[in-house]
């Protein structure tokens, strides 16, 4: 069930992925061909632009720009997608996206994993003194959790001697602690990797805003806003990924904190259990 609710997520993140670079360079390809058109009306056109009305210039302007505060949210991201770049802003998607499913993925397990330490040994207790071990071994085996399958591992040895039980216990505990902890690392390097890749993105968008600079042999305003502007967005996108994945971690890393300490505190009763069942 997990692992069917982890597919899931990464198949919803990855086609809302695809879906969005594919409408990015549909909008670069519109825009592309919108430009192509009025560059070809205004070859055809002998009237100058100076004997053209000021109030048709006017309403052309208004037509032609939309306000940013009608736009949808999607639109003015799909917007900023396409003005950074889907050369650098795809990788800082996919990151995102992978980190998600990562984080997802995690916290369903996780939720999963959460059991009622202290229902569980009630249960536990209650079983060693009606039917013994095997007794309570059963009923671990009846439950779904890291706390019981520790709790298992040191019953199947309790005939062994209580030190033989502790050092199941404790090996198993970090079995489980490895479970628990697996993928974050993968979260981590999208955490890192993201600004990176912004960063990088900045730095490219820069030295092409100075070889236009450069070619054009005059330094306009109009020129270098404009590709400081597009420079930047990458640098954004991947500070707002990473943040949004650390939020994740953050959270990820918390709540593995809470089972661990209710792991350790289950397995310390769960000794004390099996002491005083053997002295019986």
């Amino acid at each position: 069930m997990k692992k069917v609710f982890a597919i899931l997520s990464i198949i919803m993140l990855f086609s809302f992925t695809v879906s969005t670079i594919v409408n990015a360079q549909e909008g670069t390809t519109k825009v592309s061909e919108a430009t192509n058109s009025n560059i070809q009306d205004d070859t055809t056109a002998v009237q100058p632009v100076a004997e053209q009305p000021k109030a048709a210039v006017a309403d052309e302007a208004e037509e032609e720009v939309a306000p940013v505060g009608d736009q949808s949210m999607h639109q003015q991201i799909k917007q900023k997608f396409i003005e950074g770049g889907p050369l650098w802003m795809t990788p800082i998607l996919i990151c995102l996206i992978l980190g998600l499913a990562l984080a997802i993925e995690r916290i369903i397990y996780l939720s999963l994993a959460t059991t009622n330490t202290d229902k569980l040994l009630k249960k536990v207790e209650d079983a060693l003194a009606s039917g013994g071990v095997n007794s309570a071994k059963e009923v671990c085996r009846n439950s779904s959790g890291p706390v019981a399958s520790i709790f298992y591992q040191g019953l199947d040895r309790a005939d062994e001697g209580v030190d033989v039980v502790e050092k199941a216990v404790i090996s198993y505990g970090s079995v489980q602690m490895g479970l628990l902890e697996k993928g974050l690392t993968w979260i981590q390097l999208f955490i890192a990797l993201a600004p990176m890749l912004g960063f990088l993105g900045t730095v490219v968008g820069m030295i092409e805003a100075f070889d236009a600079i450069q070619g054009a042999g005059d330094i306009s305003p109009t020129l270098v806003a404009g590709g400081i502007k597009v420079a930047l967005i990458t640098t954004v996108s991947g500070l707002v990924v990473a943040i949004i994945l650390q939020i994740f971690y953050n959270y990820i890393v918390s709540k593995i904190d809470s089972l661990v300490n209710n792991m350790e505190d289950a397995s310390i009763s769960l000794i004390d259990l099996v002491v005083k069942n053997s002295k019986k």
